[in-house]
């Protein structure tokens, strides 16, 4: 889209105004590198428009694109100019805990968006041993009630079948109280204490689950109507 302006920022936009591509430099940054990566973070996305999208962003020099050797399908990296939309997407996200979230519509509760920032929020070397899992049973839902994080030195895998490995910890909790405490909406000790998530394992794991699992990164920026 041309708005035949000047201005930077209408000169920004007609690179980043169409729908999905700071969504998609938003998936880049926080590390997805291949196609069905970004589509994993974006599940709403069509294949179409992902491939336009990048093809776009490409062409504007946002993003390159490079074979993967010895394999089949491409990567994706941001270059420079994309690198330097790092706090573009912070102050938009700051913007949007502060301004634009207001309550959670169920369909705004995306389990798989959930289950992938857990699993990049898991720090490994904050917890014992060489490897640990833990199972999500979120209560409220019938098919894909049961998730498993493996943590490795090494990497987080996400399952949606059983590992068959011992489980460390299970969280007992519906879906929405899981968005709302990893969101910094409420806490892990008001979520417990009001029988909206229920944790069982070792008091190392549960005492203080925020050592080992991240928040948000925008958790604990109070909306404006509660300034």
């Amino acid at each position: 889209m041309q708005y035949g302006q000047f201005c930077p920022i209408a000169k920004a936009m007609e690179i980043l105004g169409e729908r999905w591509s700071l969504l998609i430099v938003r998936e880049l940054l926080m590390g997805a590198r291949r196609f069905n990566e970004l589509q994993r973070g974006l599940s709403l996305i069509s294949p179409t428009i992902l491939t336009k999208r990048l093809t776009d962003l490409a062409d504007a020099g946002v993003i390159i694109r490079k074979k993967m050797h010895g394999q089949r399908g491409h990567e994706y990296f941001l270059t420079q100019m994309g690198q330097e939309l790092m706090p573009v997407i912070m102050q938009v996200g700051e913007w949007g805990m502060r301004w634009a979230r207001g309550s959670m519509d169920d369909a705004e509760l995306d389990l798989e968006l959930l289950m992938l920032y857990l699993q990049r929020s898991v720090r490994p070397d904050h917890l014992p041993g060489d490897e640990t899992v833990v199972r999500f049973h979120f209560t409220d839902l019938g098919q894909l009630a049961n998730w498993w994080l493996v943590v490795t030195d090494e990497h987080t895998e996400v399952c949606v079948q059983d590992p068959g490995k011992d489980v460390d910890l299970y969280f007992n909790v519906d879906l929405r109280t899981m968005v709302e405490v990893w969101m910094g909406d409420i806490t892990y000790r008001h979520a417990i204490k009001s029988g909206r998530l229920q944790l069982v394992g070792p008091a190392s794991l549960t005492r203080n689950v925020t050592t080992w699992l991240a928040p948000a990164t925008f958790a604990g920026i109070a909306p404006a109507r509660e300034i």
